[in-house]
């Protein structure tokens, strides 16, 4: 048996207000050309957001979410014909739209419950869908949050999400679990979820992780590059076989040194 494969899904944030700095203020010539680098760097994936989900964060309208993304998603798919292309929303009109604009994958941050409209699209266009944990919406996740047992809780999250969306008609192959790094997470909690990783894998499903440049990791935003790296691979040895990160060619060289290692 080979190393564990993995993708490396690239951040396109087509906001002006990303918690990392990298927001793209709505210019779509500019998000499309960032895609573009992201694939050439390596990602398997380009993830297309119009909303900051930062903690304490505002919603957006849906109308200004769809004026951001769908046609950054409709050029992304037309220029990239076969690149993987998912969009980064709860909400089910513009999950709709951008699926039928050319995405295949929706991450949610939600698991469906800001928006339960978005499991009747699930079912009827049967995309890759990130099955994330969070401990409520952005604007109050990061309010206290508490768990008696967060590995215990998200175990059970993920057991009851994923039973609902396949009696409904997702079909199973479709879900990627992601416990939700940072979000309804202290520290404590984030680093007790990539020691314990190797708990989800009992689902059968692959873990997504998205760790890049948040707050546990320490110092500002544009400074945590480094201590992303060395979570992405502590990630990787854990089990994550989805990692979604802004810089991706520091994340691929990490991660196939990692591979290489074992």
């Amino acid at each position: 048996m080979g190393p564990a494969p993995f993708l490396v899904m690239g951040i396109v944030n087509a906001t002006p207000d990303s918690f990392s700095g990298d927001g793209l203020n709505s210019d779509p010539d500019a998000a499309v050309a960032h895609a573009g680098r992201l694939f050439a760097e390596g990602a398997a994936i380009v993830d297309v957001g119009g909303e900051s989900t930062r903690p304490f964060a505002d919603p957006v309208p849906q109308e200004e979410e769809l004026r951001r993304v769908l046609s950054v998603i409709t050029r992304i798919a037309a220029e990239f014909p076969g690149a993987a292309l998912s969009v980064d929303t709860y909400k089910a009109v513009v999950a709709d739209r951008c699926l039928s604009a050319g995405a295949h994958i929706v991450n949610d941050v939600s698991a469906c419950s800001l928006d339960p409209e978005l499991q009747d699209v699930l079912v009827a266009h049967k995309p890759g869908y990130v099955l994330m944990h969070s401990l409520g919406g952005p604007k109050t996740m990061q309010m206290n949050p508490r768990y008696d047992d967060v590995l215990g809780e998200i175990t059970r999250f993920f057991h009851e999400r994923m039973t609902a969306l396949v009696q409904v008609g997702l079909p199973e192959d479709r879900i990627v679990l992601d416990p939700g790094i940072g979000f309804g997470k202290t520290p404590e909690h984030n680093l007790a979820i990539l020691r314990g990783l190797e708990r989800f894998q009992a689902f059968g499903r692959p873990i997504c992780i998205g760790l890049s440049r948040k707050s546990f990791l320490g110092a500002a935003p544009h400074e945590r590059d480094l201590a992303t790296q060395e979570a992405t691979v502590m990630a990787y040895q854990h089990g994550a076989r989805i990692h979604r990160v802004h810089a991706v060619r520091d994340a691929v060289c990490m991660l196939m040194l990692s591979q290489a290692l074992v």
